[in-house]
């Protein structure tokens, strides 16, 4: 297990039980015994098993913890995906923080196998920087579940100019040449929004075109003039209704902000036999 996600794990069970639990620890009896079932309530991908194996071994206590179903599986309502047996206490301890993760990134990664489902071609699809703040590791990981393809993580990972970077350097022209002159093996994107943005990208030397908000018709025109010289990824605005359309004119990328910073959670219970 990651240590990052192991902390963010014990940051969540602090922030959730800071002084203990003041109804399980007065209800119920160290030695109490119980056997709960994890309940699929809708249909989805499934993401973050593994992370609720580590809430329940922070939480301590005995515990026997089985899934029937692995990460990126496809699972159905009112199906049975894993069992927990062991100290009541500990069960009820670790029910909230385990559900809360799973749930949320089921969630991503169900949300991003739809859009994946429509793509046409050989294109992918991308998340962002879109994510819970200190949750992008599990966020980004449940993008991978549902199929999807992980852009950069960070800041510190790739070169990507934008809007505001342009405006503030003078041209793309010049950003892209400060860009090779002071960096080394990365990669440099530069987003655009006009033709002729784009045209002024193409002569540069770098290495993705972002199209941000183009028509369908500005973007086939782009792909068409790019003639495979650099990788192109669309963005703006791609709702699932329009991931078949714009895939089929020829992108490389398409990159999907709602996959992380509005998804609804998928919804998992857990229930005592």
């Amino acid at each position: 297990m990651n240590e990052e996600i192991k902390k963010i794990i014990k940051n969540a069970l602090q922030e959730d039980m800071p002084q203990g639990d003041i109804t399980t620890d007065n209800l119920i009896p160290l030695q109490h015994q119980s056997k709960a079932y994890f309940i699929m309530k809708e249909n989805g991908i499934l993401s973050g098993i593994s992370l609720v194996d580590e809430v329940f071994r922070q939480v301590g206590g005995a515990y026997t913890l089985q899934f029937q179903a692995k990460d990126g599986e496809y699972v159905t309502q009112k199906q049975i995906i894993g069992t927990v047996e062991g100290d009541t206490r500990t069960i009820l301890k670790a029910e909230r923080v385990a559900l809360n993760l799973l749930q949320r990134m089921s969630g991503i990664a169900t949300t991003t196998h739809q859009y994946v489902s429509k793509l046409q071609g050989n294109c992918k699809i991308l998340d962002t920087r879109k994510t819970t703040p200190n949750l992008r590791i599990l966020e980004k990981r449940a993008v991978v579940d549902g199929g999807g393809t992980n852009h950069r993580y960070c800041l510190s990972d790739m070169v990507m100019i934008k809007d505001n970077h342009i405006d503030a350097v003078g041209s793309i022209t010049e950003a892209v040449r400060l860009a090779k002159l002071k960096t080394k093996n990365v990669r440099i994107e530069v987003e655009v929004e006009t033709l002729e943005q784009f045209k002024e990208a193409l002569s540069t030397e770098c290495d993705i075109i972002m199209l941000d908000n183009m028509s369908n018709a500005l973007t086939e025109e782009c792909v068409r003039l790019n003639a495979h010289r650099k990788l192109l990824e669309a963005s703006g605005n791609m709702c699932l209704e329009r991931i078949e359309e714009v895939s089929a004119l020829g992108v490389d990328f398409i990159s999907v902000g709602a996959l992380t910073h509005s998804v609804k959670a998928l919804d998992i219970s857990l229930k005592f036999h």
